[in-house]
């Protein structure tokens, strides 16, 4: 074994961290793994199913779960591989970002890769996982712009009416960004329709 793989090995474990992630393939979990991970009684959150991933000569991959558990204090890697050994999962690696983590589970930042569905993760113990996947300036920005070509193509001169829209079809998107933060720019943009088509 070289000197920097045996550096490499000893370097993996002896590093702490509160943020684990590991990867678990169905064909070889335990079968009982959801319940293992429950009764650790921690915070984690378990990716949809990705069996739509493909590799760089776009050749299927194996399907397999992106897990990521949490911890109040930090665990070393010894302490978690003991956990990925029962279920029978890759070894531990500390997460660098957790929400870059839980995004990158659904594929929101790579537009070249299968999009999976926020409600087909796992979550457990609390975690706020909507805060986690909070759109960012640029994705508000898009739904901004979307919701205005909406407005012009479906002549909308009433709030209520994208709002009760937003509800019903957009729940996901554009019902939250109305309800926190772009409720003002779309109110006047439609006033502004409102305005015109009186005149």
């Amino acid at each position: 074994m070289s000197e920097n793989v045996i550096k490499e090995t000893e370097n993996k474990k002896n590093s702490r961290g509160r943020n684990w992630t590991f990867v678990l393939y169905p064909e070889s979990a335990k079968a009982e793994w959801l319940e293992y991970l429950k009764e650790l009684h921690i915070q984690f959150v378990v990716s949809p199913l990705h069996d739509r991933d493909t590799d760089t000569e776009d050749r299927m991959k194996k399907e397999h779960y992106h897990i990521l558990v949490m911890y109040e204090g930090n665990k070393s890697y010894e302490q978690i591989k003991i956990i990925t050994e029962e279920l029978n999962a890759t070894i531990p690696q500390i997460a660098g970002s957790v929400k870059g983590l839980v995004r990158y589970m659904l594929h929101m930042d790579d537009p070249n890769k299968f999009k999976y569905q926020k409600e087909d993760m796992i979550v457990y113990g609390g975690v706020d996982v909507d805060e986690l996947l909070k759109k960012t300036t640029t994705d508000r920005y898009k739904l901004i712009k979307e919701m205005i070509e909406f407005i012009d193509e479906q002549g909308i001169v009433e709030f209520k009416s994208l709002m009760d829209y937003a509800m019903k079809f957009k729940f996901d998107d554009w019902f939250p960004l109305l309800c926190d933060n772009s409720a003002y720019v779309i109110q006047e943009y439609i006033k502004s329709n409102r305005y015109k088509s009186d005149r």
